[in-house]
């Protein structure tokens, strides 16, 4: 198992950013974000492959979040834009050996690897 660190969360008010970091040791690795709010399921909310070069997005976040990944720092960025109260939750960094496709990278059981979660509040 791989020990995955995650950064950047906080408290910040409707409209303004956040960048979490994620690092996860070693290049090829399937790299997936997802949140949970209290009292609701854990959801997908953004992935990149294992080469990079697909990125992916749950559909209320489209144009606001951005997925990134630096290849020599071994971390990968979530860039949280134009942040809602409804962004509210616990984000967690996952990592997976797979590859996988558009629809499995959503899929919290295809990840092996987890960090603990940071915080994103957002207030109106």
């Amino acid at each position: 198992q791989v020990r995955l660190f995650e950064s950047g969360g906080g408290l910040v008010q409707a409209g303004n950013s956040l960048n979490l970091s994620c690092v996860v040791p070693g290049r090829t690795f399937t790299v997936g974000w997802f949140r949970q709010a209290p009292g609701k399921e854990r959801e997908f909310v953004s992935g990149i492959g294992w080469n990079s070069e697909n990125t992916y997005y749950r559909d209320s976040v489209k144009g606001r979040f951005f997925i990134s990944r630096d290849s020599v720092k071994n971390t990968v960025y979530l860039q949280m834009n134009s942040l809602e109260p409804e962004d509210t939750a616990v984000y967690y960094c996952a990592a997976s050996r797979a590859k996988m496709t558009r629809i499995s990278i959503r899929a919290p059981k295809q990840y092996e690897n987890w960090g603990q979660g940071t915080q994103v509040t957002v207030s109106s």
